[in-house]
């Protein structure tokens, strides 16, 4: 398996647990404000961003679908609000965040269509070729190892079945280049601390953003995944982009 440049970037650099330990015990300790910061510190725009990417989905009719790093639940609530799929499965590591997502789940009155399970993306416990689709938002930047999610993620996935991912990217035009970098290393971190109390995870997500492979460069890890017909789409002048590929 190859080393990436952002599989090394963690939010607490005195730790000696594993990134995978430490992304678990931040999205832990930020739970309870996460939904609120995603739609403040995007002035709501992610909400569109969600919404793009699984109309990518429309063509496919998928009836099983797998939402990895689901967090608090918002692209599976989503999905089934788009798709109206017979079974959405969400999974990630931390309780916190699944806990949040269960009770809006509930609220929403979608308990027997949608599930949130406490998962591994790197250790996924479905058999091969269980879901027609499979989305991972703001999610596989956080992977402990890159290429070992995206294996299983295939591996679960059935043959024609469809990969969406939504990551935040760093724009390419140099004004606009400029401004993100000033709003996401000076001013996100502080609106963290305030907020959530925590500047650790929003200078995390900062650093993770600039590490991770952007555009092309992620295509090519997909393609070398064995996934095929990938292609991305960037939204709102750069800041996020779509991913897409299929088993």
């Amino acid at each position: 398996m190859n080393m990436y440049p952002h599989d090394t970037v963690v939010p607490f650099k005195d730790s000696a647990e594993s990134k995978k330990k430490q992304v678990e015990t931040m999205f832990d300790k930020i739970a309870f404000r996460y939904d609120f910061l995603n739609r403040f510190l995007s002035a709501g725009i992610d909400v569109s961003w969600r919404k793009k990417a699984i109309k990518l989905l429309l063509p496919l009719h998928p009836k099983k679908i797998l939402d990895v790093a689901t967090g608090t639940g918002d692209f599976a609530l989503t999905s089934y609000e788009i798709l109206k799929p017979e079974k959405i499965t969400g999974i990630d590591i931390s309780e916190g965040m699944l806990e949040l997502g269960r009770e809006k789940i509930v609220k929403a009155g979608l308990a027997n269509h949608i599930e949130l399970l406490n998962g591994d993306s790197e250790a996924i416990l479905f058999e091969d070729n269980s879901f027609d689709a499979v989305t991972v938002a703001f999610g596989v930047r956080n992977f402990e190892n890159l290429e070992q999610g995206l294996s299983e993620i295939k591996r679960v996935m059935r043959p024609g079945g469809r990969l969406i991912v939504l990551e935040c990217t760093e724009p390419s035009l140099p004004v606009i280049k400029q401004f993100y970098n000033v709003y996401m290393k000076f001013i996100t971190p502080k609106i963290g601390r305030i907020i959530a109390k925590n500047n650790d995870a929003y200078q995390y997500l900062n650093d993770s953003v600039l590490q991770f492979p952007q555009k092309n460069s992620f295509i090519k890890i997909l393609n070398e995944a064995g996934y095929r017909n990938t292609f991305y789409k960037t939204l709102t002048l750069g800041i996020c982009t779509i991913y897409c590929a299929e088993k």
